[in-house]
């Protein structure tokens, strides 16, 4: 059982910087495949990014050059550096752990998610 803990939300003006982070229980964090994923209201869950375990990160086209996945395995702990963020990035954003092996971008093979955290980017 891993439990997942996201912070960093907030609102922020298009253009502008956050940092989201995800904090993870126990102890074989190194292991798992991470991965943040967002919502809008009335639409899907999306992928946005992932990391593997050796450190290898993903992107959705959308936020690629702007959006940045790391990985501190000492701390338990991946983040999600977006900037130059527009009002579309508005929505809540999920971490996910994934204990198979490959990073994946389907929702449904993610195995353990946080309760998410609101990202507000106004215009």
């Amino acid at each position: 059982q891993v439990l997942l803990v996201e912070s960093g939300g907030g609102l922020v003006q298009a253009g502008g910087s956050l940092r989201l982070s995800c904090a993870a229980s126990g102890r074989t964090f190194s292991s798992y495949v991470m991965g943040w994923f967002r919502q809008a209201p009335g639409k899907e869950r999306e992928f946005v990014a992932a990391i593997s375990r050796s450190g290898g990160s993903y992107y959705v086209d959308s936020v690629k050059g702007r959006f940045t996945i790391a990985r501190d395995n000492a701390k338990n702990t991946v983040y999600l550096q977006m900037n130059s963020l527009k009002p579309e990035d508005t929505a809540v954003y999920y971490c996910a752990a994934r204990s198979v092996i490959g990073v994946v971008t389907t929702v449904s093979l993610y195995d353990y998610w946080g309760q998410g955290t609101q990202v507000t980017v106004s215009s």
